[in-house]
């Protein structure tokens, strides 16, 4: 098994932090990872992506040019990156901001309200755990108990009495994707 992931928003998302909480996940069930960041100077409101890869087997490069799923975040990260996932591949996105949704009728596309949901959550800081809870959902290439092994090695130990909260929106986030439905004009409901 290998699952190569482009997660992709703006800075200040949580993008960074989700890819490295899914690279512990993979090391706490004996996977081999990668994890390679890539944000502009800007840091908040500038554009971040990390590509994650999880494998039974040896990563030989971190470098990729298509992905098996795609967690996008913003219009830019759609725009630049839907067409580099894989037919049959997966595309996981939060359609706040978004004004052109995804058209492709060859990968499973999923939403998941997250912005909204943190917001109702009274904690907009675990916007990217609901997001992570879905894709866990959707695609559980990892245990959910090893997401919060994960948590615990990826949060200072200063953080720690956040990882109830955080684990409480990850539940949400696997209770309220759903998979998007495409109009007859391409864009998704």
């Amino acid at each position: 098994m290998t699952e190569e992931i482009i997660i992709a928003g703006f800075g200040g998302q949580g993008v960074l932090s989700m890819g490295k909480i899914l690279a512990y996940s993979g090391i706490m069930q004996d996977q081999e990872v990668s994890w390679m960041p890539s944000y502009g100077p800007e840091m908040r409101g500038g554009t971040a992506n990390v590509t994650v890869i999880l494998s039974d087997d040896r990563v030989s490069s971190p470098v990729l040019q298509s992905y098996d799923t795609a967690i996008l975040l913003n219009q830019q990260s759609v725009d630049k990156f839907e067409s580099m996932v894989k037919p049959g591949g997966l595309m996981i996105y939060d359609p706040n901001g978004i004004t052109h949704h995804p058209e492709r009728d060859d990968i499973r596309i999923f939403q998941v309200d997250a912005t909204e949901e943190a917001v109702r959550l009274k904690s907009p800081i675990t916007f990217n755990m609901v997001v992570l809870g879905a894709y866990i959902k959707v695609n559980p290439v990892v245990d959910f108990d090893n997401v919060i092994k994960g948590l615990f090695k990826s949060l200072p130990e200063r953080h720690h009495h956040l990882i109830p909260q955080n684990e409480k929106a990850i539940k949400r986030g696997m209770e309220i994707v759903r998979e998007a439905k495409l109009t007859t004009s391409g864009g998704s409901l």
